[in-house]
């Protein structure tokens, strides 16, 4: 019975240790919520229409994205969200081995969008 235990436990460590942190415990995607001054405006994700202000969007944490605010008799205003990494998550990986490190940095699943909210001010459009 103690041997059957040990050998469990044997392979989930091995199982976490093949396994980046990151990939094991981190979101995918990220809760980012949109609003403008006025409200109202639509919000454009790289160029695709999403819906309209005040509004929350799950976003990928992988890449960066371009928002664009519209609104008619307003100027459009784009802010672009990046991505950074968790050095959190690297330490843990190379606390871990090296195959962790690969496996996270091969999946991209260190990086984060860099903001949970995006609010801005539209200028009224000057004609």
């Amino acid at each position: 019975m103690f041997k059957r235990f040990i050998c469990i436990l044997v392979m989930l460590f091995f199982i976490i240790g093949i396994t980046g942190c990151a990939t094991l415990f981190k979101a995918k995607t990220r809760t980012v919520d949109f609003d403008s001054d006025p409200q109202g405006a639509t919000v454009y994700i790289n160029g695709n229409r999403m819906g309209k202000t005040p509004m929350p969007l799950n976003l990928s944490n992988k890449t960066a994205v371009t928002v664009t605010f519209k609104k008619e008799g307003y100027e459009d205003k784009t802010y672009i969200i990046n991505t950074k990494v968790g050095a959190g998550w690297v330490i843990l990986d190379c606390l871990g081995g090296f195959i962790p490190i690969i496996i996270d940095a091969v999946t991209e699943n260190w990086y984060s969008l860099d903001t949970d909210a995006v609010k801005v001010m539209l200028d009224v459009e000057r004609k």
